[in-house]
């Protein structure tokens, strides 16, 4: 192994992607990066180093590669066709498969921004006995922090490529878990308001809420499976010096999977508590206008009868006639607004 040259090689993580999509490719042999080429006209030569140490592995990272390219990786590493289909569709499911010695895994990143919304992109890992290669889609996901933190944990990365793809899902646990922790806080606040005095929480609001939670819950929901399968004794997945690892990260995506669907319950009890209130709102709005129009047919009335015009009206040639049905209306007035004021309706 030549250490020197593991010296000079390029920090990891710290290139763009080029023409290629490939923003990242690096030589582990027993934990130690010797190599980082600039390029990816010596992909096929690294991978024929890495099958020479059984400690070696080619980690090649890639970021919405063009179909040429992808093409040209699947042939040099043995990638399945269908997998390579599959990583083509910017749409698909979280899942785990094995093609012969090449395992393919699925999984959804996600973020949780400053206005409250979810970003999602998709990451998918080819893993082989000396080989692994991730390919992103969006930006929710920063290989680069990735491969500095494992470039500093030799120890881990001696374990083989799947040490990759625990760091990996281990990140992407530790994210889904901060971002349940913001909408933890997002949601106390929500429910204070919608049951607060003042300014009500609206609907449009509390439904983009909704909606952000599925998005979330899209991401972490369906790895569970994945997660079952990975661990599946009866599928060729993490070796046993490793599975420990695994579980664990499994044990934490557990938790934080039984924390979003709180959350989703959460909402949907917000969402009919505040159209609840909506209801509620109207239906005093209503009795409001209906007491206000009862007390109004009170003069109307009183002016409705005496505007008959009729010849024999004794309350007519009545000298204090015209106080009389004053009076009356505003006793009939105070009158029924007391009832109505008594009865809540005002």
């Amino acid at each position: 192994m030549d250490v020197r040259r593991a010296r000079q090689a390029p920090p990891p993580g710290q290139r763009r992607a080029d023409h290629t999509g490939i923003v990242g490719c690096d030589l582990v042999v027993d934990g130690v990066t010797v190599q980082s080429p600039g390029s990816a006209a010596d992909l096929r030569q690294l991978h024929e180093r890495a099958r020479e140490h059984d400690g070696g592995f080619v980690w090649l990272g890639m970021h919405e590669p063009t179909e040429a390219a992808l093409t040209r990786v699947a042939g040099i590493f043995g990638l399945h066709p269908l997998a390579v289909e599959d990583v083509l569709h910017r749409e698909q499911r979280i899942k785990f498969e094995r093609y012969e010695e090449v395992a393919f895994l699925v999984v959804r990143a996600a973020r949780y921004d400053d206005r409250e919304r979810i970003t999602a992109g998709f990451v998918r890992v080819f893993v082989g006995p000396h080989f692994v290669v991730t390919v992103g889609q969006g930006s929710v996901m920063e290989f680069g922090a990735l491969r500095a933190r494992l470039s500093t944990e030799p120890e881990l990365l001696a374990r083989g490529p799947w040490s990759v793809v625990h760091a990996l899902l281990d990140h992407l646990v530790d994210a889904y878990a901060d971002i349940a922790a913001a909408m933890q806080a997002d949601l106390d606040l929500t429910e204070a308001a919608v049951f607060a005095a003042g300014t009500p929480v609206s609907v449009e609001q509390l439904y983009q809420l909704k909606r952000q939670l599925m998005r979330f819950k899209a991401a972490v929901v369906p790895l569970h499976r994945a997660m079952l399968a990975l661990l599946d004794k009866r599928l060729t997945g993490p070796p046993r010096g490793i599975r420990s690892y695994f579980q664990d990260v499994a044990d934490q995506h557990t938790a934080v999977m039984e924390q979003v669907i709180g959350f989703d319950e959460v909402v949907n009890a917000l969402l009919q508590a505040r159209l609840t209130q909506v209801t509620v709102d109207q239906n005093n709005d209503m009795r409001k206008i209906a007491s206000w129009a009862a007390i109004a047919a009170v003069p109307t009335v009183v002016g409705g009868v005496y505007g008959m015009n009729f010849a024999i009206m004794p309350e007519l040639a009545w000298r204090h006639g015209y106080a009389g049905a004053m009076l009356s209306i505003l006793l009939g007035v105070t009158v029924l607004y007391w009832l109505l004021r008594r009865a809540g309706w005002l």
